[in-house]
């Protein structure tokens, strides 16, 4: 069997939560709610049936999402070049500098500490590429030429 991806795992365990509030403790919330009398003035009751709707429909999203990421484990991840979850340090070739990145996916990008998306310009740029390859990306800040110094992929990160 294929080891999942932390993401697939996060998302799940998100999944389950949500699916647990929306059975289980939201139902008890209405329920008290109606008891209080008139719905139609029931703060309390319209606050939770709000809460289950953005629940049910953050359910429905993260279940596409999974769906979408099912074809993806580490088997499916190459290990010789760059792919997902791959840490990536390039010289910057127009100032020299030095800089990392992570390769995530969509949903985990933070970029102040480096995480770029795999769909983004950038991303895309720097898949399947190995040391001492360049990359030329189109950003808002005008074309910036990149060179692979090094990598490290998923496998290696997770020492697999």
């Amino acid at each position: 069997m294929s080891e999942k991806l932390p993401i697939i795992a996060r998302l799940e365990a998100e999944r389950d939560t949500l699916r647990r509030e929306l059975s289980i403790e939201l139902p008890k919330i209405i329920e008290v709610a109606r008891e209080h009398g008139d719905l139609k003035e029931n703060a309390e009751y319209h606050a939770a049936k709000e809460r289950q709707g953005m629940v049910s429909a953050r359910v429905g999203h993260i279940e596409e999402r999974l769906r979408q990421l099912a074809i993806y484990n580490l088997s499916s991840i190459p290990s010789d070049r760059i792919g997902y979850g791959s840490e990536i340090e390039f010289e910057d070739c127009d100032t020299g500098k030095t800089v990392k990145y992570l390769l995530v996916f969509p949903e985990e990008v933070n970029s102040t500490v480096g995480m770029v998306s795999i769909s983004s310009p950038l991303g895309q740029a720097m898949l399947n590429k190995h040391e001492g390859d360049e990359i030329r990306v189109q950003t808002p800040g005008g074309l910036r030429t990149l060179e692979v110094l090094a990598f490290k992929t998923i496998h290696h990160i997770l020492g697999r």
